[in-house]
């Protein structure tokens, strides 16, 4: 898939809380396919500290509008420089990056995603409910500030939500929720998020023997191959994330 290396202008800066934002950036050409599970490279300006640029995902895309939206959360300087942004500045991104989901043969699958990493799902659940993929979608954060765009995902399919403090949903973590007692009615498990959380759904799936994919969020530098940083150990040897990757089979990965 050819690479684009693009100034976009900011349309929003939309905060959904103190540590969430989503950016909505336009461009004077009509956008690129994008395939969920993709990223972009966002270079960082007016900022001496941060020299590299940052990953982030392809939270949904609107074609008609011609309107690519990313979710964020701020971690460090570069998301920080980030989320000052205002309506009328520019971000050059390099981008669509990486592999994608698969969905062939798929009829009923669970996304899950952890913080951030709802991110890529809301693209990936617009996606397989426009290919008429039935889809249930479970979010879990540590308290109910940290479940995200609810209602939006609410278009593409049933939503479960689980927080660690029961304040919103069931209470515990994410991989405890009660959905995974039918997860034998899924074809296929999607996840994103924290490490830890995609080890255990991996093995949940494996248990059950229903296929599992993961986007992993491994640091990048380049997001081209190049730099080698964001290398993860397979069964097939080592890969980049960012160019093999983000997305993986767990039966591939050795964790």
């Amino acid at each position: 898939m050819k690479k684009y290396i693009n100034d976009l202008t900011v349309c929003a800066n939309k905060k959904l809380n103190p540590q969430y934002f989503i950016l909505s950036l336009t461009s004077k050409y009509p956008l690129p396919e994008m395939l969920p599970g993709q990223f972009v490279e966002v270079k960082i300006n007016n900022n001496h500290d941060v020299f590299l640029r940052r990953p982030i995902s392809i939270h949904q895309v609107d074609y008609e509008k011609n309107i690519l939206y990313l979710l964020i959360k701020v971690v460090g300087k570069g998301t920080q420089t980030l989320s000052k942004l205002k309506a009328g500045d520019t971000l050059n991104i390099i981008y669509p990056l990486g592999n994608t989901f698969t969905y062939e043969g798929v009829k009923k699958a669970l996304l899950a995603g952890g913080g951030c990493g709802i991110a890529p799902m809301l693209y990936l659940a617009a996606f397989l409910h426009k290919n008429n993929i039935e889809t249930d979608i479970l979010l879990g954060g540590r308290t109910s500030e940290d479940i995200l765009e609810e209602e939006e995902f609410e278009k593409y399919g049933k939503v479960f939500v689980a927080t660690d403090d029961g304040s919103l949903g069931e209470k515990g973590f994410l991989t405890k929720h009660s959905v995974f007692e039918n997860l034998s009615s899924y074809d296929r498990l999607y996840c994103c998020g924290p490490t830890p959380m995609m080890k255990v759904m991996a093995g949940i799936a494996t248990e059950k023997n229903i296929d599992c994919e993961v986007s992993l969020e491994n640091l990048m530098a380049c997001g081209i191959g190049a730099c080698l940083c964001c290398v993860t150990a397979t069964t097939e040897g080592h890969k980049c994330v960012c160019t093999e990757g983000p997305v993986f089979n767990t039966k591939q990965l050795i964790w």
